[in-house]
């Protein structure tokens, strides 16, 4: 028998959005240990908010709707709030009811600068890994560093000259000049650096972003965002390492790949009570020259350096996952505070996705 076709439907429903997301979903358990995280972030939140006045956007639905962003790949928060508008999966999710309006995406934008401001991500990344189901997951010993160009959201023609000169053709025609950090910046993001990540490649304006990962189970422990320097990933290595220890208060260890193997950057992990498993870099110069390794048999001969290296490559499964579901790829921000805020996002949302799998093996 044919059914009866109804083009509108029936005016009400009956059934919550809780019903309507599958038992099995992943988001389940997702959102579980966001809310969890969000619970004990309470007191921090309330800092961040006058105690008088007109009521914002809760906090807690504010970042549950970035880390929605984040999955799946949104591309603006623009877009974001025209699917929070239908999806019901994502209402689910962030805490409005079907009747829920949704926010204005400029008030959205501002009030996801208010958590940035407060370091609400870093903290809430902290909650995460102390986590009680989470921290048993983690490596205290053992770590990788490494570190990825994101693209900044600036174009080539925006890289002019400092002193104002060349602006004839509003930096259209750039070929056959001499273009460096020192004489020329982007007008649209002077945060940015042009960068070439290898010989041979093109250089792109960008930024760097680090990530810090133990070697147990591959989850990102902490990240920052640096200008696109030749020594930047050194020195930002150092950086998250020194806090490491700090707050361990022993002796770690930590994979590197060959762009790490510097003399001066195995001599500063020494010092801060790190064993630098770095790889060897003795590949052939330009000049047809050997080059020599900083790091020696004193430190190959263990087999923990092997295990090292070996671990280390699952820190591209960060990046991997960040720039081909998340929005690490080309950031949509504009200046380093807000790349940085973003990268951390989509750190914190690769930990998501892989926590309530290594849960339930």
């Amino acid at each position: 028998m044919r059914g009866v076709f109804s083009d509108h439907g029936r005016l009400f429903s009956y059934i919550s959005p809780e019903a309507r997301v599958p038992a099995n979903h992943p988001l389940r358990k997702i959102r579980n240990l966001v809310r969890d995280v969000l619970g004990e972030l309470n007191r921090s939140l309330t800092r961040l908010y006058a105690s008088e006045g007109r009521p914002s956007i809760p906090p807690e639905q504010l970042l549950s709707a970035l880390l929605l962003q984040v999955f799946y790949g949104i591309r603006s928060e623009r877009q974001l709030m025209e699917q929070l508008d239908y999806n019901l999966l994502y209402r689910w999710f962030v805490g409005l009811s079907p009747d829920d309006p949704v926010w204005n995406p400029t008030v959205f934008t501002k009030n996801r600068d208010r958590l940035q401001n407060g370091e609400v991500f870093a903290k809430f990344m902290t909650k995460l890994l102390n986590h009680p189901q989470v921290k048993p997951l983690l490596s205290d010993e053992h770590f990788s560093v490494d570190g990825t160009l994101i693209e900044a959201w600036a174009s080539q023609k925006s890289f002019r000259p400092k002193d104002g000169s060349g602006d004839d053709d509003g930096g259209a025609n750039f070929h056959g000049q001499k273009r460096k950090n020192d004489t020329h910046a982007s007008t649209t993001d002077p945060d940015c650096r042009l960068y070439r990540k290898a010989a041979g490649r093109e250089a792109k304006l960008c930024y760097i972003g680090h990530a810090t990962m133990e070697n147990r189970h591959g989850l990102a422990v902490a990240g920052m965002v640096t200008l696109a320097t030749g020594t930047a990933e050194r020195r930002a290595s150092e950086t998250m390492l020194r806090a490491k220890v700090n707050k361990l208060g022993r002796r770690i260890t930590v994979g590197e790949d060959k762009a790490y193997d510097t003399a001066d950057h195995g001599t500063n992990l020494r010092a801060i009570n790190v064993t630098p498993h770095v790889a060897q870099n003795d590949s052939i110069t330009a000049t047809g020259k050997c080059r020599r390794s900083a790091i020696d048999g004193r430190t190959t001969r263990h087999q923990g350096y092997g295990i090292s290296q070996s671990c280390r490559a699952m820190t591209e499964c960060i990046f991997g996952w960040g720039k081909q579901h998340g929005t690490m790829r080309k950031t949509k921000h504009r200046g380093i505070a807000r790349v940085a805020a973003d990268f951390l996002l989509n750190l914190i949302a690769y930990n998501l996705i892989r926590i309530p799998k290594l849960l339930a093996a």
